[in-house]
C-alpha cells in the first residue's frame, strides 16, 4: 500500500463567487480556467494540473467544447467534488510510463512504489537478458509486475491476488502494456498452490494498521479497496506470511523486493531476517523515505 501523504481537499476559498460549469461552445483555454476555479474553491491543492488532465482526458480535439465533451466534463468534475480522486474518474493511472486501467478491487499504482522497480533494476540489471522467473504477490493492478517484465525482456511472470476483480484487471493491463503472453494471473492467498522458486518476487502488501484507516484521507479510505489497505493490529501482519514463506520461494541468487510504510523498516527486516533472508539494502523514494526493502536467502 503507498504512502498517502498529500490530502485531496483543504479549506474552501472564503467569499468566492460559485464556479462556472463547462459548456458546449467554451474554449478549451476558458474550460481549464473554468475547471481550475471550481477544484480551487473546493479546495483541492493541484487544482491547476488536475484541470489540465481533466481537459486533455475528457475533451475531444478542437479549440472549443462541443456538447459530448462538456457533458463528460460536468460528470467528471461533479464527481471530484464529492471527493472521488482523479484518477479513478479517468479510469487509468500511469506508473513506469505505462497505463493502467483502475477497478474498485485495486489500489492506484503510486509514484513511490516506483520505487521497487528502481531497486529491481539496480539489484538484477546484469541479468535483464535472462530468462528470469517473477512473483508479484498482491498484485492488484498487476503494475509491479508488468513494469518489471516490461524491463526485463526475457523474463516471465505470475501475479497473485485474493480478489476477483484485481486478477481480471491485471490480466487486461498485461495485454494492455504489451507482456500478456509472459504474465499470468491466478486468485489464490500468497503462494498457494505454486511450486517452484523465483528469481524475483516484489510485494506491496497492505500495511496500514486497522486502527489507522478510519484516519485516512476519504478519498483512499471510500475508493481504495480495504483488503489492499488494512495491515492488521500493528500494519505488519502481511509481512509475517511473506517471511514465511520467502525462503521457500526464493531461487539460490534471487531478491525479494518489498515495500514498506512509514516507520516499518527496523521491524519489517527484523521478521526477515529471522526467517532466515539476508537484507541487502533499503531503497527511498522521492519524499526520502525508506520505502523498498530488499532481501536474499542466507546461503
Amino acid at each position: 500500500m503507498p504512502r498517502i501523504d498529500l490530502p485531496l481537499t483543504g479549506r474552501p476559498a472564503e467569499n468566492s463567487a460559485p464556479a462556472a460549469s463547462p459548456a458546449a461552445g467554451d474554449t478549451v483555454s476558458g474550460t481549464r480556467r473554468t475547471l481550475a476555479r471550481a477544484l480551487r474553491q473546493a479546495g483541492i491543492a493541484d487544482f491547476t494540473f488536475e484541470a489540465r488532465i481533466l481537459v486533455e482526458d475528457l475533451a475531444d480535439g478542437g479549440d472549443t467544447l462541443d456538447a459530448a465533451s462538456a457533458t463528460r466534463l460536468n460528470d467528471a468534475l461533479a464527481r471530484r467534488l464529492a471527493g472521488e480522486p482523479l484518477w479513478r474518474i479517468l479510469g487509468a493511472r500511469e506508473f513506469w510510463g505505462l497505463s493502467f486501467a483502475l477497478s474498485p478491487g485495486t489500489l492506484e499504482p503510486r509514484p513511490d512504489s516506483e520505487t521497487l522497480i528502481e531497486a529491481t533494476l539496480q539489484h538484477l540489471g546484469e541479468r535483464r537478458q535472462e530468462a528470469l522467473t517473477f512473483l508479484d504477490l498482491g498484485t492488484g493492478t498487476g503494475c509491479l509486475l508488468i513494469a518489471a517484465l516490461s524491463e526485463f525482456p526475457q523474463a516471465r511472470g505470475v501475479g497473485v491476488d485474493l480478489s476477483e476483480d484485481a486478477i481480471a484487471t491485471a490480466t487486461a493491463n498485461a495485454a494492455r502494456n504489451g507482456v500478456g503472453e509472459r504474465a499470468a494471473f491466478r486468485l489464490a492467498r500468497w503462494d498457494q498452490g505454486l511450486s517452484g522458486r523465483f528469481d524475483l518476487i516484489l510485494s506491496n502488501p497492505p500495511y496500514i494498521a486497522s486502527n489507522e484507516i478510519p484516519l485516512l484521507d476519504p478519498g483512499v479510505r471510500e475508493h481504495d479497496p480495504l483488503l489492499a489497505l488494512d495491515g492488521g493490529t500493528d500494519g505488519l501482519d502481511a509481512y509475517r506470511e511473506l517471511a514465511a514463506l520467502l525462503p521457500s520461494r526464493l531461487a539460490a541468487d534471487g531478491r525479494a523486493v518489498l515495500e514498506i510504510g512509514a516507520g516499518q523498516e527496523d521491524q519489517v527486516r527484523a521478521l526477515m531476517k529471522a526467517a532466515g533472508l539476508r537484507h541487502l539494502r533499503s531503497h527511498r523514494d522521492l519524499g526520502g523515505h525508506s520505502r523498498a526493502l530488499v532481501f536474499t536467502r542466507e546461503m
